[in-house]
């Protein structure tokens, strides 16, 4: 169907919606005439010719203000950003943002895939179109509109958790308002290849699809032996009725990995340009489905009525040799006398299964009201979810059997392998001192269930033209259970409780398009929140006393933000800036560095303030821009557990950071621009513990792109990731066991087909 017969069926039906007046039809003739052009002028430039740095609105329903209104710090990545950045996997794109750090893990977690949001754990505050999706799974951006970073507790919105704040990815859906398709097909170093086909066909004057599939594959640049793998797709299908939507979703992503843990410290210094030593068998793979059904419903001009239900599995899994830094000895006797001694590192051995299953349904009722002179925009919302997640370890991980030193450990004198020789180079046979290939999946180390009940209650208040108020309150009812297993032993947890948090925002036009704004909102974190550590209380599993009892109240969050937020350049440019203190209070405490269940319960306090910075749009015509900056400071205020911690900054924050994306339109058909990445430098740590050390450097890392249209239809885009090729690293573990290494210099070249 061609577009102009898609903007003449359209109007027609509006037109016989709306009655008989030939004056009616011909004015919503108009109406759908003008939107459906501009839907299309969209398509035609949004991510092939040019790109759309500038979003005026949040891509969840529930968000019913402008960004420009809102008063919360939200950070939107479009999809051309995301894609002329050249990244493509969820933990590379939030590792660039300010106020945003990786975190690590070991067994229990997936490496990697924690993310911390202004000092605050955030790998179970991942969501999609407004629902959690749960586990440690690799997460893509193919099948990916916008990318949402909201900063400060979220729990209006999310629920239970959310601490520092909450990531949210708008999915893309199929659209009966245009016909298009686009091919991309990427290579570069290191193997890379990349090709995704993404095609939206109107099928009758109601009815669409959209079919969106990926596949890739790369080496880690510069680091042979590290493989990245992935395939996904997702099919969405559309009935556009008069006044009903219906939106049937289905995706599946499998990634394959052979993980890289990185680099480690050998007396207080990192190991630079350390090979690549994955072992025989190595690997980390995650599997994820999904089916979602969307049904929005027009009641009349006041009351709309939205409703999105899913139901999706995944299963993620991973055997991955990290590096240790040890002292070795050439004979038994040097180790026993403690002579001769050399730096040099020795392998440890991490793993875990995981299976998830969740369902979860979400009502929304709005309405668009005027009482007296007073307009409000409410939303009532009811929420039912039911994850459940279960972790396995694995069995027959193999051992080390070329043995070439001595090593002086906890475990006394030993024979092991060292990955360095006494001049500090590489031995032979790095990567097959163990072989992992027999491994198989064991025991069940944790069986996790929680099932919610939730209802919130918001309205967006414009109380005078210049005066706008947002409240919110959110009530959580929930059904905790977990099952450890430690060897024999069997422990079951179950409790219940109601969970209230609210937020309270005003914001004041004191000019047109300059706002000013302040908020208070609340967040809750439950014990043993962390569906993927089980009984380790120092990484949020469960926090309990020898009898099994599960009597902590939950953790306590309150955030007190003011800023600014300005719609400038013709509303082309977005500006923010925002200072915040955010106090967690009540916090689980694990007992120290080891992994007892028994901690210290609600006997923590730490704070982080800080001031944040963003800018997107279109400076100029040419000129678009992303940036955000933070500078932040954190610092533990009360501890039980490790009462000299008192003072400490947070483990895994970074007190400064600063992403900009900038991209330029020299000619009609040419465009360059780049990135720039800094992050101060970090300490390792657990979740909510002050720690001095080990240290992550400061780094900043500078990427380039430049497209070119070759025709009409025909565009080439050209990225050289890492300029300077610098060797930076992004994380690190509690001990310096993991040092990740950020990603080499790369160069990739992508043509993409539009029809």
């Amino acid at each position: 169907m061609s577009k102009q017969r898609l903007i003449g069926s359209t109007a027609l039906l509006s037109a016989l919606s709306l009655g008989t007046s030939p004056a009616l039809a011909d004015d919503a003739e108009k109406s759908a005439s003008v939107k459906k052009t501009k839907e299309m002028e969209l398509i035609e430039v949004h991510g092939v010719r040019n790109s759309i740095y500038n979003v005026k609105k949040s891509g969840d329903m529930r968000r019913l203000a402008d960004l420009v209104d809102t008063p919360t710090t939200i950070t939107v990545l479009t999809k051309d950003q995301i894609e002329e950045s050249g990244r493509s996997d969820l933990k590379e794109v939030l590792s660039t943002q300010a106020g945003v750090t990786l975190g690590t893990g070991e067994n229990g977690n997936a490496f990697g895939d924690r993310y911390i949001i202004r000092g605050h754990e955030a790998r179970s505050d991942v969501f999609v179109d407004g629902l959690r999706d749960p586990g440690m799974n690799t997460r893509e951006s193919f099948s990916v509109e916008q990318i949402e970073i909201t900063k400060g507790p979220s729990a209006t919105f999310a629920g239970r958790g959310s601490s520092g704040g909450a990531i949210n990815s708008i999915t893309k859906k199929a659209s009966a308002d245009y016909d298009f398709g686009r091919v991309d097909v990427g290579l570069g170093s290191d193997n890379y290849y990349r090709t995704s086909v993404d095609v939206n066909k109107p099928i009758a004057e109601d009815v669409a699809l959209r079919v969106n599939v990926m596949k890739a594959s790369e080496d880690a640049p510069k680091r042979e032996g590290a493989e990245r793998s992935r395939e996904g797709a997702l099919v969405s299908g559309l009935y556009d009725g008069e006044q009903t939507r219906v939106w049937a979703d289905v995706y599946y992503l499998n990634a394959e990995d052979v993980p890289d843990l990185g680099s480690t410290v050998i007396n207080d210094v990192i190991v630079k340009d350390i090979p690549v030593y994955a072992q025989k068998g190595d690997f980390m793979d995650s599997e994820a489905w999904s089916s979602t059904l969307r049904v929005e419903h027009q009641i009349n001009d006041t009351w709309k009525l939205y409703n999105i239900t899913r139901y999706g599995e995944t299963e993620n899994g991973y055997i991955a040799t990290s590096a240790g830094g040890t002292t070795g000895y050439a004979t038994e006797q040097d180790a026993n006398d403690g002579v001769n001694g050399f730096g040099t590192f020795s392998f440890g051995g991490h793993s875990n299964a995981q299976e998830v299953e969740h369902f979860a349904t979400q009502f929304n009722l709005f309405a668009d009201l005027t009482l007296g002179s007073i307009g409000h925009k409410f939303l009532l919302s009811a929420e039912f979810a039911d994850y459940t997640v279960q972790n396995f370890n694995y069995n027959n991980r193999g051992s080390v059997t070329a043995n070439n030193c001595w090593t002086a450990g906890w475990r006394g004198i030993s024979e092991g392998f060292c990955g360095l020789n006494s001049a500090g180079e590489a031995v032979s046979g790095l990567n097959s001192a163990i072989d992992r290939s027999l491994a198989t999946r064991g025991s069940m180390k944790n069986d996790y269930n929680y099932k919610v009940s939730a209802l919130s209650v918001m309205d967006t208040i414009q109380v005078t033209d210049a005066l706008m108020v947002f409240a919110g309150v959110r009530i959580d009812s929930y059904d905790y259970a977990n099952i450890t297993f430690r060897g024999d032993t069997e422990t079951p947890f179950e409790f219940d409780d109601t969970l209230t948090n609210g937020q309270l925002g005003l914001v004041y036009e004191v000019v047109d398009d300059v706002n000013l704004y302040a908020s208070y909102g609340t967040a809750t974190n439950i014990n043993g929140g962390e569906s993927d550590v089980g009984g380790n209380c120092g990484y949020g599993g469960v926090c309990t006393d020898a009898d099994g009892n599960a009597d902590a109240e939950p953790e306590q969050v309150t955030n007190l933000e003011f800023g600014t937020k300005m719609s400038l350049n013709n509303e082309l440019l977005f500006l923010q800036l925002a200072a915040f203190r955010l106090t967690k209070d009540d916090v689980m405490e694990g007992s120290g560095r080891g992994y007892s269940p028994t901690g210290a319960l609600n006997t923590g306090k730490n704070e982080v303030t800080g001031v944040e910075v963003a800018v997107n749009g279109q400076i100029t015509e040419a000129l678009s821009v992303q940036i955000t900056a933070a500078k932040m400071e954190s610092e533990i205020l009360e501890s039980a557990s490790n009462p000299d911690s008192v003072g400490l900054p947070l483990a895994l924050f970074a007190d400064e950071s600063f992403y900009a994306q900038a991209r330029y339109q020299l000619t009609d058909d040419f465009a360059f621009g780049g990135d720039v990445t800094y992050k101060s430098g970090m300490t390792g740590g657990q979740p909510d513990t002050g720690s001095n050390g080990p240290a992550v450097p400061s780094y900043r890392v500078y990427n380039l792109f430049a497209s070119y249209n070759v025709t009409q239809d025909l565009t080439a885009r050209f990225n050289l990731g890492n300029v300077l090729d610098d060797e930076y690293y992004t994380s690190t573990y509690r001990a310096p066991k993991f040092m990740y290494i950020g990603d080499r210099q790369s160069f990739r070249a992508t043509v993409t087909y539009q029809f």
